[in-house]
């Protein structure tokens, strides 16, 4: 089996890029995914599930306060990915000039997007180098985007030095992600006490 070639299979299953966010205290973060499914087709019951690595500052957010937003971003985002993207929350407030608000759960909801969802961590499953959140929506709406931005979209339509410097990180994380992989447990999520 080549590891390239099922590597460009499994870019077919690939979600919308979606910005995942979440807030400690004065603490907030936001991060981008392309790992964000529906996971119920109960109207009543709406719940979405997404994959953070556990190298991202936003894992360690979500993971603690069991609460965070999701949102899918649109074709004229491609600035909003490198800003999340490209940079750790450890090190700078990558919201500081992004407009949003604080929703219900008081996770960061970021204005400009297609659509945002804010959720309650109900489940969880490790992958060894990350973790799949499975999130109750309790509160979701939609933005001014209309094209929904796909991971092939961003590809294709980043300047040549972001391409460049994509490449590198992608790599970098793909090195992180293969060590900590081999390392899977289960995880049981009993939820958080909320005093």
């Amino acid at each position: 089996m080549d590891p390239e070639a099922t590597y460009a299979l499994l870019r077919s299953l690939t979600s919308p890029v979606v910005a995942v966010t979440s807030r400690r205290g004065d603490k907030r973060n936001g991060m981008i995914s392309d790992g964000a499914i529906r996971a119920s087709i109960v109207p009543d019951l709406p719940r979405l599930a997404v994959l953070v690595h556990k190298f991202n500052f936003t894992h360690e957010l979500v993971f603690e306060t069991g609460v965070f937003g999701l949102h899918v971003l649109h074709t004229g985002q491609l600035d909003l990915v490198h800003r999340l993207g490209w940079f750790s929350g450890r090190d700078r407030d990558k919201l500081a000039d992004v407009p949003h608000r604080l929703g219900q759960t008081g996770v960061p909801v970021l204005e400009d997007c297609c659509a945002w969802f804010e959720c309650v961590v109900c489940n969880a499953m490790d992958t060894g180098s990350g973790t799949f959140f499975m999130g109750d929506v309790v509160n979701a709406g939609r933005g001014p985007g209309a094209e929904v931005l796909e991971p092939t979209y961003l590809r294709d339509h980043l300047p040549p030095d972001l391409q460049r410097d994509y490449l590198v990180r992608l790599t970098k994380a793909q090195d992180e992600a293969r060590t900590l992989s081999r390392t899977m447990k289960p995880l049981v999520w009993r939820g958080l006490s909320r005093d």
